[in-house]
């Protein structure tokens, strides 16, 4: 931004420049040679009223030879010439380099510029008045010209120059001053958006619009954090008030259950059943809230090492269901992610894909680094989804599964929309469902590896 607006205030002072500065030098450029051409007019015409007194009134005075000594030592060359052509007086050098002679006399004062020099035609006019009897004429050297016209484009230059360096340090300085609370809100709103929810942006400095705009920018963050930390209390009072009583009531039916007969019995199984479908709702339901109001800052993760890591934790359970359960040493990949939502969205997949496969299947886990992300992969070759229900997949409550809650994939895609990432369904080649996770990717080496934050949640296949 502060580059654009300087370079928008040089343009600007420049195209000025060049519609003031130019005409300028040009109209006093012509001004110093008209000067420069009347002053070498009126020597001449001074020394034509010298030089009528030798050719009118045939008076020879030396105050011709004084004047043109005294022009001759200043560098102009001058000689007067009588009606004839012939010179009467005059330095050494002639003033025309063509010869001597001007031709015949004229009324006419004119003037030529030839070699770098100014050359003035003067006619000798008696007091009479009856016409010409001589011409005098001036040839003046122009450097002493040039060097004014050249020390005036200098000096415009150097006022222009200066004009645009101030001009640059004045729109530099502005620009820091309106862009620099937009660098500190857009600091603010970063620093926010990855959960730091007591970030405040400064309103003591800029235009009143910006301070206006970060006031705002307060007020909201303000209220945010209150939402958000209004959520987190609330979940901690659902889990306590919703969990504690499920306990209570599995423990009573229990009880009730071992001096029950056959009967009673299966009918408090099929209690117990239900009550732990519905602990398996409450905790779906609670890891669905933590997955939608987090707002952690994004850690860099050695995906590799997660993988195997919990693929390591699962084995036991797949063993158990005689299902395969593979992670083939890839290349090191490291990804930025919520603390803990790459263990969370691995412990969700993989729980759903075991209860959702028979015995003798598989599932493997791979990560490569594609197209700037760190694309994790969870594969199998179970009976997959049709397309209608991968669409709907990530939705809440859709379950393709009796006895599913429908909240297990929800979570992994909300947890990955968290990290600046998204999750995405498709066939497996050969049969089954491939879901894919795709995490901002981060190339450098160094790894912090943080532990989950959450317990994952064991839903069966959404």
């Amino acid at each position: 931004m502060t580059r654009r607006i300087v370079i928008a205030v040089m343009a600007l002072i420049t195209a000025l420049l060049a519609i003031l500065a130019v005409p300028l030098g040009l109209l006093t450029t012509a001004q110093e040679r008209r000067a420069f051409t009347d002053e070498t007019t009126a020597t001449a015409t001074a020394l034509a009223n010298i030089a009528e007194e030798r050719l009118d009134d045939h008076v020879v005075s030396p105050a011709l030879d004084r004047s043109v000594r005294a022009l001759a030592r200043q560098g102009d060359r001058v000689a007067a010439y009588d009606a004839a052509g012939d010179k009467v007086a005059g330095t050494a050098t002639a003033p025309l380099a063509s010869g001597p002679k001007p031709g015949p006399p004229s009324t006419a004062v004119h003037s030529s510029t030839a070699s770098g020099r100014l050359i003035v035609w003067v006619p000798i006019v008696p007091d009479s008045g009856s016409g010409a009897i001589g011409t005098v004429v001036l040839s003046r050297p122009a450097g002493s010209l040039d060097h004014r016209v050249a020390v005036l484009w200098a000096l415009i230059g150097v006022v222009s120059a200066a004009g645009l360096l101030a001009a640059a340090a004045i729109a530099a300085g502005l620009a820091r001053w309106a862009s620099r609370p937009l660098t500190s809100l857009a600091g603010a709103a970063r620093r926010l958006g990855d959960g730091a929810l007591g970030t405040r942006a400064s309103v003591g400095s800029g235009p009143p619009e910006i301070r206006a705009l970060s006031a705002d920018f307060n007020a909201m963050a303000v209220r945010l954090q209150s939402l958000v930390q209004g959520q987190q209390s609330m979940m901690a009072e659902v889990s306590h008030q919703v969990r504690t009583p499920l306990a209570a009531l599995r423990l009573r039916l229990d009880l009730l259950g071992e001096d029950a007969d056959e009967a009673t019995a299966a009918e408090l199984a099929g209690a117990q059943q239900e009550i732990a479908r519905l602990s398996r709702l409450v905790n779906g339901l609670l890891a669905m809230a933590r997955a939608e109001n987090v707002t952690a800052a994004p850690v860099r993760v050695a995906v590799g090492d997660v993988l195997r890591d919990r693929v390591a934790a699962w084995q036991p359970a797949a063993d158990e269901r005689g299902v395969g359960l593979t992670a083939p040493r890839t290349e090191p990949v490291v990804a930025l992610a919520g603390e803990g939502h790459l263990e969370q969205i691995l412990d969700n997949l993989l729980a759903n894909a075991l209860d959702a496969l028979g015995e003798g299947r598989t599932i493997r886990v791979g990560a490569v680094a594609a197209d700037g992300t760190a694309r994790v992969t969870v594969a199998d070759d179970g009976q997959g989804m049709s397309t209608d229900l991968q669409r709907a997949a990530f939705r809440r409550f859709a379950s393709g599964r009796a006895g599913g809650t429908g909240l297990g994939l929800a979570i992994v895609d909300r947890l990955a929309t968290a990290s600046g990432g998204s999750a995405a369904l498709s066939d497996t080649p050969g049969g089954g469902l491939t879901v894919t996770i795709e995490l901002p990717l981060e190339t450098s080496r160094r790894v912090s590896r943080r532990p989950a934050a959450l317990s994952p949640d064991k839903s069966p296949r959404s």
